[in-house]
């Protein structure tokens, strides 16, 4: 009975358990699909500080994490979940974060000191894939700041202390950076700093009585990737706009006209006519799959009209079209503008007056036939130039060059001055054609002494080449008598040499032949005396001279006779 209850509880235990599997397994399951993110919203759990926006796991509310990709087990009778896309940052953007929660911040303040304070992050998100939780935290996408080549990027602190008048700003300070951005791609808060991007290089500033232009770019390169030609575009056109509202703060008069190919401010009577232009430029293409079009970054353009006008010494009234060109230094950027601005206001604050007040000042010195005489006209360019490089390197803007062009004079004292430079120049090109004259005839008497001169040395070189040729053939035959003399004299010793060999050769032989005979004589008168008797000498000589195949046996005769020795013993003789 007993086991029959244990069996029966665990039958509801498992089947319980079972039911809660499939309920969680069928009802409580769910997936976040890849760069999608969960908000959860929490029905039951610990109550939160009034006002709180987003709260931690375990309290009521809406969570403050979200919940990456994958699966996930959660009650939806306590819990709603909204599956929501992530922040996506794509390259070359970059995203400011707006945080609706944390401390608030101190009046005025617009820049979180840190992410636990409301308002804006001062870091950005970078591009990639980000999760914060939309219910708690706002992400604007803008561009990132491109810095295209040509152009270096001036940083201003939009918040903080307000650095010293004529100071740059230092770390916490608002005001002009001293560090520019040289050309590149930066992820910057533009909440929190500003960037004036400004033209290095060769740039020409002109004075016309038309609409040429005054400021252009000279040396600017487009970037390799379309993505990032994009983004200069962007950049150069937020600045270009930014220009095109300092002029109009300069005459609010002149309406500014805005679009996308072109900026400009319309003349005003009685002043200058200044404007920008950007030049439209054509549409790249991006390659790929989904190939779009891209813009190309534009051409910078700020004009100026008018001429340079003053007094001559002689009283008459002189106009001339200018073209200056100058360079803003990188390592003195950050300086220039922070004290006179961008680009164009560096132009109408200090170049434009530098070049009309130096124009006037050397100009006043000079006659008016001295800027029709290309003497006098190139005199006073250099000195112009001169003065302006002094000038404007004070400011340290360098100039290159300072070009005059299309002086206008008044036609009363013009005709004089042309007709008497058409007499001159007639006088100096009779002079001129006279001088040729002779210098033709002396061309000539010339030409004929160089070619009688040219004959002598063809002649004397005639005779240097034969008498060097004969030179060279009789040393070669002295050369080839020494040395069949030296043959003869060689083959004499040689002969010498062979006969003293053969005769030492033969000699040698001779003495040899009789030491060898004498000491075998010597031999034998020792091998006999040894022997002691003649006769035993001679029965030596007998014995050596045997066939060496001979076997001698001695028999030994005792008591017995010859013959009866003679049976136990033979004697072989070999055939």
């Amino acid at each position: 009975m007993k086991k029959n209850l244990l069996a029966v509880i665990a039958l509801i235990v498992l089947a319980v358990g079972l039911a809660v599997a499939m309920y969680f397994w069928c009802f409580c399951r769910f997936y976040v699909p890849p760069e999608h993110m969960a908000v959860v919203t929490s029905k039951n759990g610990q109550e939160p500080q009034p006002g709180t926006l987003l709260v931690e796991r375990g309290q009521k509310g809406i969570w403050r994490e979200v919940l990456p990709e994958g699966r996930y087990f959660l009650d939806p009778v306590m819990h709603d979940v909204e599956i929501v896309p992530a922040i996506n940052i794509p390259i070359g953007k970059v995203g400011i974060v707006t945080s609706k929660v944390g401390k608030p911040l101190a009046p005025g303040e617009i820049i979180a000191p840190d992410k636990s304070y409301q308002g804006i992050w001062k870091d950005v998100l970078t591009p990639g894939v980000h999760r914060l939780n939309p219910e708690g935290y706002k992400v604007d996408i803008v561009d990132a700041i491109n810095i295209p080549f040509g152009y270096v990027g001036v940083v201003t602190a939009q918040t903080g202390k307000p650095a010293q008048p004529g100071e740059f700003a230092r770390k916490g300070e608002k005001g002009v950076l001293q560090d520019i951005l040289q050309p590149g791609l930066y992820y910057i808060n533009p909440r929190a700093y500003q960037v004036n991007v400004i033209e290095i290089g060769m740039n020409q500033v002109s004075m016309t009585g038309g609409s040429g232009s005054v400021i252009e770019m000279k040396n600017r390169i487009e970037a390799a990737s379309s993505t990032l030609n994009e983004i200069s575009y962007n950049t150069l056109n937020t600045q270009l706009q930014m220009r095109a509202d300092m002029l109009k703060d300069v005459d609010s008069a002149a309406p500014v006209a805005a679009s996308v190919s072109k900026l400009k401010r319309s003349s005003v009577p009685g002043k200058k006519r200044m404007s920008y232009n950007r030049r439209p430029q054509p549409m790249g293409a991006v390659s790929g799959a989904a190939a779009t079009t891209v813009p190309q970054t534009p051409d910078m353009v700020y004009s100026v009209g008018g001429f340079v006008e003053f007094p001559s010494r002689d009283g008459f009234k002189i106009l001339m079209d200018m073209t200056v060109e100058f360079e803003l230094m990188p390592q003195h950027i950050a300086r220039i503008y922070m004290l006179y601005g961008d680009l164009p206001q560096v132009v109408s604050k200090i170049i434009l007056p530098q070049i009309l007040s130096v124009t006037r000042m050397k100009g006043s010195s000079y006659k008016a036939q001295d800027f029709i005489v290309g003497a006098g006209r190139e005199t006073f360019q250099n000195n112009l130039r001169s003065e302006l490089e002094k000038v404007l390197k004070e400011k340290s803007i360098v100039v290159h060059n300072a070009i005059i062009r299309n002086v206008t004079i008044p036609n009363n004292i013009l005709k004089p001055i042309q007709d008497a430079s058409l007499a001159v120049e007639q006088n100096l090109t009779n002079y001129s054609l006279q001088e040729t004259a002779k210098i033709e005839a002396e061309l000539n008497l010339h030409t004929a002494m160089i070619d009688q001169k040219r004959q002598e040395i063809e002649q004397e070189t005639r005779k240097l080449v034969a008498e060097i040729t004969a030179q060279q053939k009789q040393s070669v035959r002295l050369i080839a008598a020494e040395a069949e003399l030296e043959a003869a004299n060689l083959q004499l010793k040689r002969s010498e040499l062979e006969a003293a060999r053969t005769k030492l050769k033969g000699e040698t032989a001779v003495q040899v032949e009789f030491l060898r005979n004498n000491e075998k004589a010597r031999g034998v008168e020792m091998k006999a005396q040894a022997l002691g008797e003649s006769g035993i000498m001679a029965d030596l000589m007998l014995v050596e001279k045997l066939n060496p195949q001979v076997k001698l046996q001695l028999i030994y005769a005792g008591d017995g006779t010859l013959w009866t020795d003679l049976k136990s013993g033979s004697i072989t003789v070999k055939k």
